[in-house]
């Protein structure tokens, strides 16, 4: 078992809050990590039916008999539960009684600001970082053998084929949560849309297009887009807020989380096809940006992860930071880096005054060094905090 970079930060929490809500995709590790780092507390799936039905039924009763320490896993399946547990919390406030995970941020989200606002500190756990699986010993062949492995736990837990374990997550996924949320007849039609959004990661979003491509509505992929963002699988990237008198583009781009899952969808069926395919580069651009949200999330440290594009071209990958002190990063997926690697962030030398270190470009090769126009970081020496 691989251990994660977010254990200290969730026994923190829980020592100032009566309520500690882990969130995350499913098998990110949410489950292992809660039982790890809480071993004395009771753990409660609210998967199990005789569990929900109990809940649902009685729930006074139900937080009666797991009055605390307790944990409560996939909580969200259970959302009559919430409202009670602030009574609950208001009568016993100690530190750390109730540890809830769930694998939707919409609907766990929402029992949190209706019920416990104010008693409950939210976290996030997302699939392994590149960090935590060099820390146990699996540093990665190559870039190409990560990039189509993807992080999720599991894979890397028991060594297992990914074009095979996706599948069955990409089909569990449909079948368990897109049909609670969403009222699709034509499952198909929504997996045609999963692989239309992973044509287009790192792009910016554009619903119409993905609309006319899948033939559905425009409201239709915006209700799409909230729930696989909710559900862990896509995080839309907002645009830098800095205003340096230019006309600044305002729409975000797509991402997907986790680089194996969208080899996956792109229907890349080994590392080596990765060496020359047409989406190499936003594969890597989607590996670097989950990498950057990883290292801030297991730090407990607000996202504060943005691009910048104006109207002219000029483009930034990634603004880590705020409008007073900031990192401009560029993902390069190639394994040599030239001066033209350089361009964006030479632009971006000319709007804000910056040091060489604090303009970043991370490419596909083994050897980080610094430069006078900036640092160049090697994939294998992510994390960038």
């Amino acid at each position: 078992m691989i251990d994660r970079h977010q254990g200290p930060i969730l026994k923190e929490l829980a020592n100032q809050y009566p309520v500690v809500a882990l969130t995350g995709p499913r098998q990110s590790g949410k489950t292992t990590l809660a039982q790890k780092t809480f071993p004395n507390h009771d753990y409660v799936l609210l998967e199990d039916p005789d569990q929900r039905a109990f809940g649902r039924e009685d729930p006074r009763r139900f937080l009666e008999a797991h009055a605390g320490p307790v944990i409560f896993d996939e909580v969200q399946r259970l959302p009559e539960l919430f409202s009670y547990l602030q009574g609950a919390v208001d009568a016993d406030a100690r530190p750390g009684r109730f540890i809830l995970t769930g694998s939707n941020n919409f609907l766990l989200h929402e029992g949190i600001s209706q019920s416990l606002a104010g008693r409950v500190a939210l976290t996030t756990l997302l699939p392994l970082s590149l960090s935590e699986l060099k820390g146990a010993g699996q540093t990665p062949e190559s870039l190409e053998d990560i990039l189509h492995r993807g992080l999720y736990p599991r894979i890397h837990d028991r060594d297992l084929a990914p074009g095979r374990w996706y599948a069955g997550y990409v089909d569990t996924y449909l079948e368990r949560d897109v049909r609670r949320l969403l009222n699709i007849s034509n499952l198909s039609q929504f997996q045609s849309f999963l692989r239309h959004c992973a044509a287009r990661t790192g792009q910016l979003i554009n619903f119409s297009s993905i609309a006319n491509d899948v033939g559905v509505t425009h409201n239709t992929v915006r209700s799409w887009i909230s729930v696989l963002e909710a559900s862990y699988i896509i995080r839309l990237l907002r645009p830098f807020h800095a205003n340096f008198g230019k006309r600044m583009v305002k729409a975000p781009k797509l991402y997907f989380l986790d680089s194996g899952l969208l080899s996956y969808l792109l229907e890349i069926d080994s590392p080596r096809e990765l060496l020359t395919h047409s989406h190499r580069g936003a594969i890597f651009e989607s590996f670097v940006f989950a990498e950057l949200l990883k290292t801030r999330l297991n730090a407990g440290l607000p996202e504060r992860l943005y691009f910048w594009r104006d109207y002219a071209g000029h483009e930034v990958d990634f603004i880590l930071g705020t409008a007073s002190s900031s990192l401009a990063i560029e993902a390069k997926s190639g394994k040599t880096i030239s001066r033209d690697s350089f361009k964006g962030l030479r632009y971006w030398s000319t709007l804000r005054e910056s040091k060489p270190r604090d303009r970043i470009v991370v490419y596909g090769g083994d050897e980080s060094h610094l430069r006078s126009e900036g640092m160049v970081l090697s994939w294998r020496d992510l994390p960038i905090s």
